[in-house]
């Protein structure tokens, strides 16, 4: 089985090989729309595209969530004016461990739009830095290739709404902080707590030295064990760090809740608790 990580040597290796990736930026910060695009600019990975959080991976926030997903055909668009084929690899990267959003990207292309080959840069720009890679300064954030013609097609099976939610027994796996599960703060959305019957798994706690992912043995260890899980965290995007470690460890992926916290806390009849229940 091919690994869902990709070291930056083994980018440099592959950029200068037949089939060099189409690289994908996705720094972001959350509650900062443009400074993804900003950090791109600033310095990025000779090569690389920008892809933004909000703009690209996410449609517009309201009753779906803070960062619900695009429409398959918003998406197309997207991968199309990326010039992203189904043939090329795709190497996705950010300066959080892959946690914003990096994951989402990887999970959203190789998961949802089902393309064979993407990586995530492990240890992501400061990898590359350490590994001797290079950066090159300014540039147009919106110039793209030529544009590309594959046509995904998404995969529904890979996807829960929050009906699902509610009545699939599958486990519920939060890669929300424990003190946001557990309510004790909640300095984003308007209702703290979690989903009845969810374990917390942070994101964060599938790193080491907060940037690189922990190795499959002990991620396989780690990560909440069950038949059938669900992931969600704030707004579905920490809960595709999750889904992706999940396939570092070789274990069969969880389904993503996209809607996740954001979404759930907007209808009142759905339950939420508090602590570690």
């Amino acid at each position: 089985m091919t690994s869902p990580l990709i070291t930056a040597v083994e980018l440099a290796e592959a950029l200068e090989g037949p089939r060099p990736p189409r690289v994908l930026d996705c720094r972001a910060r959350l509650g900062q729309p443009d400074e993804g695009r900003r950090l791109w600019y600033e310095a990025h990975l000779p090569g690389s595209f920008h892809l933004d959080l909000d703009r690209d991976l996410a449609g517009p926030p309201g009753q779906g969530g803070r960062h619900p997903l695009p429409s398959p055909e918003a998406f197309t668009e997207v991968i199309r004016r990326l010039g992203i084929e189904s043939d090329q690899p795709v190497v996705v990267l950010d300066d959080l461990g892959g946690q914003l959003a990096a994951a989402r990207a990887w999970w959203m292309l190789a998961c949802w739009a089902g393309h064979p080959e993407v990586r995530l840069l492990d240890g992501g720009l400061e990898a590359w830095l350490t590994s001797g890679g290079g950066l090159i300064e300014d540039g147009d954030p919106e110039a793209w290739s030529d544009p590309g013609d594959w046509v995904p097609v998404f995969q529904a099976s890979v996807l829960v709404d929050a009906d699902q939610v509610l009545s699939d027994p599958a486990l519920k796996v939060d890669a929300r902080s424990l003190k946001r599960f557990r309510g004790d703060v909640e300095p984003i959305d308007p209702v703290a707590g979690h989903i009845p019957g969810a374990v917390c798994r942070p994101s964060a706690e599938n790193l080491i030295h907060g940037d690189r992912f922990k190795s499959a043995r002990v991620l396989a260890d780690e990560l909440p064990d069950a038949e059938s899980v669900i992931a969600y965290c704030g707004s579905g995007v920490t809960a595709c760090h999750n889904i992706l470690a999940y396939a570092v460890a070789g274990r069969s992926l969880p389904r993503l809740y996209a809607g996740s916290w954001s979404e759930w806390i907007q209808e009142p009849s759905r339950p939420v608790v508090t602590g570690d229940a």
